[in-house]
């Protein structure tokens, strides 16, 4: 049975916002106790989907739950997305094995193994150490991705990221160098031990016949300099040698392209679609001609695709430009891709039977976001804060700091947006504002530059399940358990 909005009386009516992305789910009022899910039979799951919100935490869940609220005429804080209204979640340790913030690599393997490792490897165990090739190849860990295809299962990624980048990168490959997402920074003596490149790998993945769909971003990395790519060989070209690795392989690069071919509806076609250079367009930046499309678009032509397959199948989804959004240090962008994160779920909820299906729908790790102040009912969650009176009744003006500068409900505890000094200036508002931070921080990138965008968080992140498995779902987890749930979803485990 399909997942049916309309069959949950309080989710109120679906809205499409064209400015904000599409179809959300508004509520008018808080929800009841009600079940969010008809009754789904304990058996065995054809399919799994494993949504990534990268960088979702739980407060940029509640910001983006007021933010799609605002944009329905609501105050906002009654308001509920899709995923909110899962029968059944838990709280997720995220931390790394040698780090108490996680990052995505590390973050990304627990999921995908069972397994914690040390942060900036993926698939990698924990006794190797970071960027060092033979420790990585003496200690392999199997990811999902591998395990699905050898069991017969189709196999899918769709990302806003790089496919390259460690989430998406976290389904197939092996490496101990997050940032070898092309040969460009991988050392010969590494590439003569046996260590290759993540887009190497990705198009040279075997297990299975290859992966079945992979929709995301990141070009360059599959090509070389005689094609405006990355790599070091002037005329590698890593799309045509995954096009000629098998039969029925199919090569997309535009929005028009990956229509017509979900539209053709071959059994046993495998496609690529590339559809930027880099990562995928922020939606707060998308222009009317674009050719890339939504994520939603993107998870409804993978589920199409992935359907045709005999045995079912896996699929992870990532909101990848969520978590950037907050690195630059603008909620507005970050609030933006978790309401196209949203509607690529809802979007997968209304195709795939739940009674054959588990969803699962997390974050890989938190960010240092806050929600704070004491604004009003109702207050622009991207604005500035108005109090209420001793009577608890709205203020005419802004709130002041000591200083009697305005200030902002969100902010950073560092990031770009760092204010040094007194007395601080009043802040930027809106969807494309860097907001204020505490701390500046800078750490040197892969290619010498530095990086002073805001960093993670450390707190706990939450897990949302419906459907065949879901009721495992539930308490505070080690991040490495969401594995654990998805393989008995498909029966490949007994349980402890």
């Amino acid at each position: 049975m399909a997942w049916n909005p309309g069959a949950l009386r309080w989710l109120g009516r679906l809205t499409c916002v064209a400015l904000l992305v599409g179809c959300v789910v508004s509520t008018d009022s808080p929800p009841d106790s009600s079940p969010a899910q008809p009754s789904v039979a304990a058996n065995v799951a054809r399919n799994v989907i494993l949504f990534i919100g990268d960088g979702m935490g739980v407060s940029t869940v509640t910001a983006a739950r007021i933010f799609d609220g605002q944009s329905l005429g609501l105050s906002g804080e009654e308001h509920s997305l899709i995923f909110e209204t899962f029968p059944h979640v838990a709280l997720v340790k995220t931390y790394n094995t040698n780090q108490q913030v996680p990052d995505s690599a590390g973050t990304a393997t627990a999921m995908m193994t069972g397994i914690k490792t040390r942060a900036g490897v993926i698939n990698i165990g924990p006794q190797a150490l970071r960027r060092n090739c033979q420790a990585a190849l003496d200690n392999p860990l199997t990811p999902l991705g591998v395990t699905a295809g050898e069991r017969g299962k189709s196999v899918g990624i769709v990302t806003t990221t790089r496919l390259t980048h460690a989430t998406p990168a976290s389904v197939f490959a092996r490496t101990p160098e997050r940032d070898w997402e092309s040969d460009r920074y991988l050392p010969e003596s590494d590439r003569a031990l046996g260590c290759r490149d993540i887009a190497y790998q990705l198009t040279h993945f075997d297990a299975g016949g290859g992966l079945d769909v992979v929709l995301g971003g990141g070009r360059a990395e599959f090509y070389g300099g005689g094609f405006d790519g990355n790599r070091v060989g002037e005329q590698d070209d890593l799309i045509q040698e995954w096009l000629d690795g098998g039969p029925n392989r199919t090569y997309v690069t535009t929005q028009d392209e990956l229509a017509q071919l979900r539209a053709a509806q071959q059994p046993g076609q495998q496609v690529l679609g590339a559809f930027s250079r880099s990562h995928m367009t922020y939606v707060a930046e998308r222009t009317p001609d674009t050719t890339e499309p939504t994520l939603a678009e993107m998870t409804s032509a993978a589920i199409d695709l992935l359907a045709q397959a005999q045995d079912g199948f896996f699929l992870m989804v990532e909101g990848g430009r969520i978590d950037h959004g907050h690195h630059d240090g603008k909620p507005g962008y970050a609030l933006l891709e978790t309401q196209a994160f949203a509607r690529a779920i809802e979007a997968a909820l209304e195709k795939v039977d739940l009674e054959e299906t588990l969803v699962l729908v997390t974050a890989d790790h938190s960010h240092v976001f806050t929600i704070a102040g004491y604004p009003v009912r109702g207050n622009p969650i991207l604005g500035l804060v108005v109090e209420n009176d001793d009577t608890g009744e709205p203020l005419p003006e802004v709130a002041v700091d000591a200083t009697g500068t305005p200030y902002t409900t969100l902010g950073y505890a560092n990031g770009p947006g760092a204010v040094p000094g007194q007395p601080r200036s009043v802040p930027e508002v809106g969807a494309g504002a860097v907001y204020q931070s505490f701390v500046r921080i800078e750490r040197p990138r892969i290619d010498g530059s530095l990086d002073y965008s805001e960093t993670h968080g450390g707190e706990d992140v939450a897990l949302y399940g419906i459907g065949v498995g879901s009721d495992r779902v539930g308490g505070v987890i080690e991040q490495n358990r969401i594995f654990d749930i998805m393989i008995r979803a498909f029966g490949w485990e007994d349980e402890d």
